[in-house]
């Protein structure tokens, strides 16, 4: 990174040994192994912050081009609905049925109230869940109390 050779470093660290001295020469070591440890964590959150921005501009720029060749092909090819299909030979088309309700159909079945201030009330089905052990609905209630 800095190009130093190993006599160059060996120099560095005699001087040190002298200028600082055995004794706290290991304490500012660690001083600047932790001021090395935070630049470089500084410069990784630098870089990873510049990357995020690199990759969200790159992204706006596919979604426009993107958004463009996709408004070019869909006025290239405008969705036309699919025909019917016909039916095949020897067969008729079936015949289209609506069901309007009358007014039979609107009645209460038989034995049902015909009140309209008293809405029908709603039975809830069981439901089967599979794997569940067969339990019958009465001792299902006498369970639960």
């Amino acid at each position: 990174m800095f190009n130093i050779d190993s006599s160059e470093f060996l120099l560095v660290a005699l001087v040190a040994l002298v200028v600082i001295g055995p004794k706290d020469l290991p304490k500012a070591m660690r001083v600047v192994g932790y001021w090395v440890g935070r630049a470089r964590a500084v410069g990784r959150q630098f870089r990873a912050g510049f990357d995020e921005m690199v990759r969200e501009a790159e992204l706006e720029e596919m979604e426009k081009k993107w958004k463009a060749e996709n408004e070019r092909i869909m006025r290239e090819h405008p969705m036309i609905p699919p025909p019917p299909p016909e039916p095949a030979s020897g067969e008729h088309a079936p015949a289209q049925i609506e069901h309007t309700p009358t007014d039979a159909s609107l009645a209460p079945p038989h034995g049902a109230p015909a009140h309209e201030d008293h809405p029908p009330v709603m039975v809830e089905q069981p439901r089967v869940v599979p794997g569940a052990p067969d339990v019958p609905p009465a001792a299902d209630s006498k369970a639960a109390s």
